[in-house]
């Protein structure tokens, strides 16, 4: 077998995961972002795939498996051959013809849908198993972050929106039997749909040290959201008296919400002004002064498809001042204000001169507001929306991602369907995505201690390893390969270490490559007609009878 194991942990690495995967020899790298896997990743990597594929069968959905090199023409009727920006890989054919690899397939599953043409044939789920390209500008944790990745992706097809809600549960339902499948701790929360676009989506985030995303998170009722998508329950802000108008004051040094609160102005009443293009649109974004901008918010609230915080000679040249007297009253820019900032009075501001502000301002009467959105990141220890208790954040890997599309695929390329009436309409769509070597890190982050990895039964690369430990005694041998023997025989995944290295360092291996159960023989036990089981995950070792090793350790993996 090639597993080409390490002594020490690789430089290189940075998450657990990596530094693992690495150490035990399932993967290596070729290029940032692009990893070869060895044989034993290849094997766990065919666990999860059975897993989701049950899953994915038990709910009606149906395999097929589409191309990876897709031409622009459907990524332009969609709308997102500009909209994925440089995270696609793009290339042209020798006759000139625009072509990408595929980061994603609703454009793709959508020509085939085509071939509908009847309510009659609705719902319809499909998925794949299929390799996913994206140019990653940072990748990084190993497998966690790469540039080119399996995913299974399924896409269902329904005539409405009731059908779509089923068809989405149906989807919430098999994700959860997944993850607790893997052995995966899985929070389903609330979340951004970014480029992909529809009326919602849910996220199955595994809490981890070294996740990329923040979870919001409330212990008490459950509540969980993306930090992209979450909300609190602020208490009612306390007002001041107000004044009939905005009044002017100086503030000769003033750049900061800190520096104005010197002026009797707390953050709570002090209002933000950030300016932002906007599809090359110069706006202004206003949030409370203690409150932080979540950029996603903003993307989300105003479907832009180009965002930019603008330079300081732009908003010099908009506004007549730079960033730190900069305010909205008066001005004729485009304006999209916080929540929070609604009725809003006697508030402070920048007057748009150099150190001035304003004082007294109120939200209503003093600025022109076109858009109100939730645009501010929440914080731990705000109250929970749902039961008011405090809200904790919690570092998270996406694992997977549920979305409610509706029809924006179906009737840019074209999928229709006579409905009950005889009328053509447009399908509505749902997309579903797990990361199978995302999934497999993620599984590593969560299931391991200073030895090495500890494998769940369901997906690890062998359930048993049989260990000779004195490999030159012909005995000991003979009886290691007569329990590997009648474990193979009865269906178990086992292998035997009959490598001659000292029994140190077969231990050491198997515990680094993380096999469920070890089962050694050595003289001592031959000659006492017992052979020892050890159980990875807790590193108890008891001495069972030779014969009924096999047995016993079956027995062991039913339990499990």
């Amino acid at each position: 077998m090639f597993a080409p194991t390490l002594r020490d942990d690789p430089a290189e690495a940075d998450a657990p995961s990596h530094r693992l995967l690495l150490r035990a020899g399932y993967v290596r790298q070729l290029t940032a972002g692009h990893y070869s896997l060895l044989p034993l990743a290849v094997r766990v990597r065919a666990r999860i795939i059975e897993i989701v594929r049950q899953e994915m069968d038990a709910i009606g959905a149906q395999e097929m498996l589409l191309p990876a090199l897709h031409p622009a023409e459907p990524w332009r009727r969609s709308g997102r051959w500009e909209l994925m920006g440089q995270e696609m890989f793009r290339l042209q054919d020798r006759r000139g013809a625009d072509h990408a690899l595929g980061m994603t397939h609703e454009e793709i599953f959508a020509t085939v849908a085509r071939e509908l043409n009847s309510y009659k044939q609705l719902p319809q789920q499909w998925y794949q198993f299929q390799t996913k390209f994206r140019d990653e500008p940072r990748p990084k944790g190993g497998l966690m972050r790469t540039r080119e990745f399996t995913m299974k992706d399924a896409y269902s097809f329904d005539i409405d929106r009731a059908g779509l809600d089923a068809s989405f549960e149906a989807y919430h339902g098999a994700y959860t039997r997944i993850f607790a499948r893997l052995d995966l701790p899985a929070l389903p929360c609330e979340a951004s749909s970014g480029t992909m676009g529809g009326a919602g989506s849910t996220e199955f985030m595994c809490p981890a040290d070294v996740g990329e995303d923040l979870v919001v998170h409330s212990p008490a009722c459950g509540y969980a959201a993306n930090i992209e998508r979450a909300t609190s329950a602020l208490p009612e802000a306390a007002d001041g008296p107000g004044l009939p108008a905005p009044e002017r004051f100086d503030t000769p040094g003033v750049r900061t919400i800190d520096d104005l609160k010197a002026y009797d102005a707390p953050g709570d009443r002090q209002i933000k002004t950030l300016v932002y293009l906007l599809d090359g649109t110069l706006t202004l974004v206003l949030l409370r002064g203690d409150h932080a901008l979540n950029e996603q918010k903003l993307v989300d609230a105003t479907g832009a498809a180009g965002i930019r915080a603008a330079e300081p000679a732009e908003i010099q040249r908009a506004l007549g001042a730079l960033p730190g007297s900069l305010g909205a009253v008066g001005v004729a820019l485009p304006v999209i204000a916080d929540e929070a900032l609604r009725g809003r009075r006697d508030m402070f501001t920048g007057a748009n001169i150099d150190d001035m502000h304003l004082r007294g301002v109120d939200v209503a009467r003093d600025i022109t507001v076109g858009t109100w959105a939730d645009l501010r990141e929440v914080t731990a220890g705000e109250p929970c929306p749902r039961c008011g208790e405090p809200l904790e954040i919690v570092r998270a890997i996406e694992i997977g991602h549920i979305f409610k599309l509706g029809d924006r695929y179906a009737r840019a390329l074209g999928a229709e369907v006579l409905d009950t009436g005889g009328r053509r309409v447009p399908i509505v769509m749902g997309s579903y995505g797990i990361g199978i070597e995302r999934a497999m890190a993620a599984i590593v982050e969560t299931h391991h201690d200073e030895r090495g990895i500890v494998w769940p039964v369901a997906v690890a690369p062998f359930q048993v390893a049989v260990v000779i430990a004195q490999s030159d005694d012909a005995d000991v041998a003979a009886a290691a390969e007569g329990i590997y023997t009648a474990l193979r025989d009865a269906g178990v995944d086992v292998v035997i270490d009959d490598r001659a290295e000292r029994a140190g360092v077969k231990f050491r291996d198997v515990e680094l490559t993380g096999i469920p159960y070890r089962i050694t023989v050595g003289r001592r036990g031959l000659a006492e007609g017992t052979a020892e089981v050890t159980v990875r995950a807790t590193g108890d070792t008891e001495k069972v009878p030779l014969d009924g090793a096999a047995a016993h350790v079956r027995t062991l993996l039913a339990s499990a």
